[in-house]
């Protein structure tokens, strides 16, 4: 029964919620059991306040015994990449940097406090790489493992932030996406995850360095949880001067089966690459044919551009948080760093001013490109990884030289960076395992503020495939 509850859909658990059918109190005592069982093989998590969760579960269950229903997320279990602030709760950053004086939360972040008025519960702060960046080594508060393998990689950064919901200890998780952090660990983990446009969702309260890409996204088991999920966040917020003030639609509105009229685009440098793993091939072939038969248009289109988006990103994106750790902590505790995440940023501080503009407007080039294809097409698609979740070991990036850039840095980041780079929305939704058991996914981006329009075409492949209904075997893969 607690296996059932934690593995059903956020929306299934909001409406039986909402009928009194299960009580939060329940559902959150699952969710902490889930994680007291098997965190500490996973570890998805940095910190839990079981009490103070089981606190407000009880409130939540009051309120709606006495009619105050405030919506779906009322009474859900959910947890937040430790890079944004919450009152009660430290803010790590997952580093050996911070001393635990400066840790501590002075606010609620935007999103958190959104989520909080909807009646959601925080479980906690969920595991990542080194200051939310991607490449840590050595993980202070443990190495995060994938639960349909804890041999295998669960992506980076938002990593914690994708094995939770995967894991059923929680309905759904809040990730951070710079150029892939939410949607790669989505891919891994078998779940849904989204890359809102930029300025969609509040980033006040989050410790962001990447100031051009850096945005907070869900993660969760289904289309229509990460649907009902944005509904709770999105919107302007006065404290974020880069939020959006354009108004959010009902995100579940155009939720359906059919695709008759739409036009998809297969980017080819990305879907077809020779780095294209061929059980990824397979799986992404096997849906365009689902997508084809929901009534799409589906046509191969070439932005030969989108192979620059990696570099340039990396000598933009990185200069900015090099930058900001150069003023802020490199220079005086530059041996408390992880050794990935140490040289990344050395060498990020080398990176001339001159290159880093021609950089910036170059971005603007290739920015153009992906948007003009958007023109023509409702959304572009490819695979969220080009490879299956990898080993471990074989995942961490120890780049010794100029023969590892292409397998190690760019391999990883080429289906994610253009979007990333483009700052449109990108969402990753299963779509198949490999031979070895492990997830696979479908990536679809749509243009600024079309949400709706990946939604559309993501729940309608959901709808028409069994894939988001599988969960990990704890007791079978941790045993």
């Amino acid at each position: 029964m607690s296996q059932d509850l934690v593995y059903m859909s956020a929306a299934q658990q909001s409406a039986a919620i909402k009928k009194r059918e299960i009580s939060p109190v329940d559902l959150v005592r699952a969710s902490l059991d889930r994680i007291e069982r098997y965190d500490g093989k996973l570890r998805a998590w940095i910190s839990v306040d079981a009490e103070r969760a089981m606190r407000l579960a009880k409130q939540a269950e009051d309120e709606i015994a006495r009619g105050h229903y405030r919506g779906p997320m009322h009474g859900l279990p959910y947890g937040v990449k430790d890079q944004m602030h919450a009152l009660g709760f430290k803010t790590s950053l997952g580093t050996r940097v911070l001393d635990e004086s400066e840790m501590g939360a002075p606010y609620d972040a935007t999103l958190v406090k959104r989520l909080s008025d909807a009646g959601a519960i925080l479980l906690g702060k969920q595991n990542l790489h080194e200051w939310g960046k991607g490449g840590t080594i050595d993980f202070p508060y443990g190495q995060p493992r994938n639960p349909w393998n804890p041999a295998h990689d669960a992506s980076s950064s938002s990593t914690g932030s994708g094995i939770a919901p995967a894991a059923g200890m929680c309905s759904f998780s809040i990730g951070e996406d710079t150029g892939g952090s939410v949607r790669g660990p989505a891919s891994c983990n078998g779940v849904v995850g989204l890359r809102p446009t930029f300025g969609r969702v509040s980033r006040h309260g989050g410790v962001m360095a990447g100031y051009t890409s850096d945005t907070f996204g869900p993660l969760a088991r289904t289309v229509t949880d990460i649907a009902l999920v944005m509904q709770a966040i999105s919107g302007h917020d006065p404290a974020d001067v880069l939020s959006s003030p354009r108004p959010v639609p009902d995100f579940t509105r155009d939720l359906s089966s059919d695709l008759k009229g739409m036009k998809l685009g297969i980017v080819r440098e990305i879907a077809y690459s020779e780095w294209t793993h061929p059980e990824v091939l397979a799986a992404f072939e096997a849906a365009l044919d689902v997508l084809r038969q929901r009534g799409a248009v589906i046509e191969e289109i070439s932005l030969p551009l989108v192979k620059w988006a990696v570099p340039l990103q990396m000598l933009t994106t990185d200069a900015d948080v090099a930058s900001w750790f150069l003023a802020n902590y490199l220079r005086d505790r530059y041996d408390r760093f992880d050794e990935g995440t140490r040289s990344r940023l050395v060498t990020s501080c080398l990176i001339p001013a001159a290159t880093y503009s021609r950089a910036m407007r170059a971005r603007t080039v290739v920015r153009a490109q992906v948007l003009e294809a958007m023109r023509k097409y409702d959304a572009l698609l490819t695979p969220t990884n080009l490879t299956p979740p990898r080993l471990i070991e074989e995942a961490q990036e120890n780049v010794s030289d100029s023969g590892d850039v292409l397998p190690k840095l760019i391999k990883r980041r080429i289906a994610h960076y253009p979007f990333s780079l483009s700052n449109v929305p990108a969402l990753s939704v299963p779509c198949g395992f490999s031979k070895a058991g492990l997830p696979l996914a479908l990536q679809i981006a749509s243009r600024p503020f079309g949400e709706p329009t990946a939604f559309k075409v993501a729940h309608a492949y959901e709808q028409a495939t069994e894939w988001h209904k599988r969960h990990p075997d704890l007791q079978k893969t941790l045993s």
